[in-house]
């Protein structure tokens, strides 16, 4: 598949011009113009850029990827470093950040919510790209935790009661713990993302709703999987996930 019709492809699937977001969506670093081979991966770290060399592969598909708003723009450092292996070995790389997040069938937070069993009624934040809904049966959180533990093979950081029942959840991948006083707003019994910053601690006591830490990483490892199988089924490509596990 020609690269250019692969953006193109990807940009209507995920609905990119929809969003503003804090990077550029689409094809970052241009390489070959063909692409047979897709490596995909959370973030576009040296690991990754050289486990998907090693395995031939024609593009880079990540969730981060570079040149963020507000980010110093020379090409220096490791950024540089990046950049010159990917040019060096006629890589391209595809980022989609938000548009990844939001898409409601593919995207990290549709992904996740389906492994945990969460039935979907709703969304809210920025871009409406947090969703609402509630648990397939009621649990308490210590239950939760564990189903959580289990799936993303990860235990979470709880700020919360594990006898209290958790039927109403609320949950946004990645860093998204400014959104937990929405979330509380809206009448959840919890609230799962993946860091935690110190005032979550303090409003989750307060409101006693349930704040769950899983995991940057850990949470936003489905949507780029999920892609990739799409585009290996509907476009012809040859596709594997490389996890590069990350403690954060």
């Amino acid at each position: 598949m020609l690269l250019n019709d692969l953006r193109d492809y990807i940009a209507s699937l995920l609905d990119v011009s929809r969003f503003r977001d804090y990077c550029p969506n689409g094809v970052q670093v241009q390489g070959r113009a063909e692409v047979r081979r897709i490596a995909s991966g959370v973030t576009a770290s040296q690991r990754l850029l050289e486990a998907a060399t090693a395995w031939g592969a024609d593009a880079v598909l990540v969730h981060h990827g570079y040149f963020w708003r507000n980010e110093d723009a020379t090409i220096t450092g490791i950024k540089k470093q990046r950049i010159a292996h990917l040019l060096r070995h006629d890589i391209s790389l595809l980022a989609y950040h938000l548009p990844l997040d939001a898409h409601i069938e593919l995207g990290n937070n549709a992904q996740l919510g389906r492994r945990l069993g969460f039935v979907e009624r709703g969304h809210f934040g920025e871009q409406d790209i947090a969703c609402h809904g509630v648990l397939a049966q009621e649990q308490t959180l210590a239950q939760l935790t564990k189903n959580i533990t289990d799936t993303l093979q990860r235990a979470p950081q709880v700020i919360g009661q594990g006898d209290h029942t958790i039927r109403r959840i609320a949950w946004c991948t990645g860093a998204a713990q400014g959104y937990f006083e929405a979330a509380v707003a809206l009448g959840m019994d919890a609230f799962l993302t993946g860091e935690i910053s110190e005032q979550n601690v303090h409003v989750a006591h307060e409101t006693g709703v349930a704040f769950i830490a899983a995991g940057h990483h850990a949470t936003e490892r489905y949507g780029v999987q999920a892609l990739g199988e799409h585009l290996a089924a509907h476009c012809g490509l040859e596709h594997r996930f490389f996890d590069m596990d990350n403690p954060v």
